[in-house]
């Protein structure tokens, strides 16, 4: 059934707050949409979203940080939203997606920045802390193992096999933009409510996310993955910036003992795990904020 509701904007007009505003930013060779807030002069804290996430995953920390006297940026990755999406696979290795955030960092007027992701920002955030890590200050991951931990469990554990199973279908051509894209995009949908908390996604919720989605569709977002299966190691293996990792144990597409492993890559690194919440532990914990404004600060 075709949805006939009118789709709401999706820039920062979202959030009713007049310090949060909606900029562009030419960086990298691609225009990225950018929510913004705080003054331009505190520090600088930047958040990437996941998939199938946009900007407005990060809508209860936005202010939290704000207000805690941080200067905010959040980007749409490319590919995503309102930001520009390339055509092709090579676009969206890892190096071009790290680029992007080292060149948005710059363009604050910044050499370095804490950074913070989650799920496939939170990857992007690993790396560019080992390939740059000049331009990370502080790093904060959300249920995401280091790419070494990652690499070594899918080769040793069978039930990670498994649950990565949509990152092998997402390597075939055509078929997962044609899964993805059919019945207004319900198997996104779908991939919100499965990996999620009962009552995490409300209905309205859910309604931004589709009218993020039309604006570029699924394959810019499926070639993340592709391009990611096609992207050379990091030099390093050792993150040396201060990491904080919060993890949802009931993540039901990654093995909760990659985040142990992953805290032995860290020079100086602190792991909170929480009981009861998904893979969306940012949006069903308001501890995660707390978390992060302390470690950050």
């Amino acid at each position: 059934m075709t949805d006939t509701k009118t789709f709401p904007d999706t820039d920062a007009s979202l959030l009713a707050d007049h310090r949060v505003e909606s900029t562009y930013r030419n960086v990298n060779g691609v225009q990225l949409h950018v929510v913004a807030a705080g003054e331009t002069d505190a520090p600088l804290v930047v958040l990437l979203h996941g998939h199938p996430d946009f900007w407005y995953g990060w809508r209860a920390q936005i202010i939290s940080l704000v207000e805690a006297g941080f200067r905010v940026v959040v980007p749409d990755q490319r590919g995503c939203n309102l930001s520009e999406a390339p055509t092709g696979i090579d676009p969206y290795r890892t190096p071009n997606l790290c680029d992007d955030i080292r060149e948005l960092i710059h363009d604050e007027g910044r050499e370095s920045a804490h950074v913070v992701g989650h799920d496939f920002g939170a990857y992007v955030a690993w790396n560019l802390a080992l390939r740059q890590p000049s331009v990370v200050n502080r790093l904060g991951i959300l249920n995401v193992p280091h790419p070494t931990v990652y690499r070594d469990t899918l080769r040793a554990s069978l039930r990670q096999i498994v649950r990565s199973w949509y990152v092998w279908f997402y390597q075939v051509p055509k078929l997962p933009e044609w899964m993805l894209s059919r019945n207004e995009m319900e198997n996104m949908v779908a991939s919100l409510e499965v990996t999620s908390n009962q009552g995490t996604f409300d209905e309205e919720t859910i309604h931004r996310y589709r009218a993020a989605w039309r604006h570029t569709g699924v394959g810019p977002r499926i070639n993340w993955y592709r391009g990611f299966r096609r992207s050379e190691r990091p030099a390093r293996n050792t993150v040396t910036q201060p990491t904080l990792i919060c993890w949802g144990e009931d993540d039901i597409a990654l093995v909760p003992a990659m985040a142990q492993k992953s805290i032995d890559y860290c020079e100086n690194g602190q792991l909170r795990m929480f009981p009861d919440a998904s893979h969306w532990v940012h949006h069903e914990r308001e501890e995660v904020t707390e978390a992060l404004l302390q470690h950050l600060s």
